[in-house]
């Protein structure tokens, strides 16, 4: 193998620890520590969903705080779009449509959203009845649909709470590690993104 592409639905795998909200940090930045102890010439990191973990707390104006942070240190590569017409683009809505209609009732909620977004659909629009089902309002944008790629190794560099994390077995280890982190850890405050 020659690299990894470690792809987050969602933008929490950027968040260092010390943010208004994490998101759902437990897969996310095990899977992140997993990727950097691989011995590999290409370790990227990449986040496509931009807003679809507001949901579970995270604040967009602190991810992108962070991908300025990666700027700096050249580890940020970019982002493009995912464009209806391009054929990788097909590809993989067909796939997701294929996956969704086969899991009815546990249809992913981040790759309808995301799918959504590519098509061009705005606002509070609900293409699962799980979400209408929840009453949530979506905000479905074409920010939803950007790629936003990093170096892998840099993005993991920079979790605050790694060494607390590092002697967990079991995923309820690591929220806990995380949470008495946050205990002791002063957070950013939340702040939204001007319009």
């Amino acid at each position: 193998m020659d690299a990894i592409v470690l792809v987050d639905g969602g933008t929490d795998l950027l968040m260092t620890g010390d943010e208004a909200g994490l998101g759902t940090p437990v897969e996310d930045i095990t899977s992140l520590l997993a990727a950097q102890a691989l011995d590999l010439p290409v370790k990227l990191a990449v986040c496509v969903g931009f807003g679809v973990d507001a949901f579970h707390g995270v604040c967009h104006a602190h991810f992108l705080e962070n991908v300025a942070a990666l700027a700096k240190l050249g580890s940020y590569h970019g982002v493009f779009a995912l464009l209806p017409g391009l054929s990788c683009t097909d590809a993989w809505l067909e796939a997701v449509d294929w996956v969704q209609q086969h899991t009815p009732g546990r249809e992913s909620i981040v790759c309808a959203s995301i799918t959504d977004a590519a098509r061009g659909e705005y606002g509070d629009h609900h293409s699962l009845a799980r979400t209408r089902a929840k009453g949530a309002e979506l905000f479905i944008s074409p920010l939803m649909s950007m790629v936003w790629g990093f170096d892998l190794d840099a993005v993991a560099n920079r979790v605050l709470y790694r060494d607390a994390i590092a002697d967990a077995t079991t995923p309820f280890e690591v929220a806990a590690a995380i949470e008495a982190f946050r205990d002791h850890t002063p957070l950013r405050p939340r702040r939204t993104i001007p319009a």
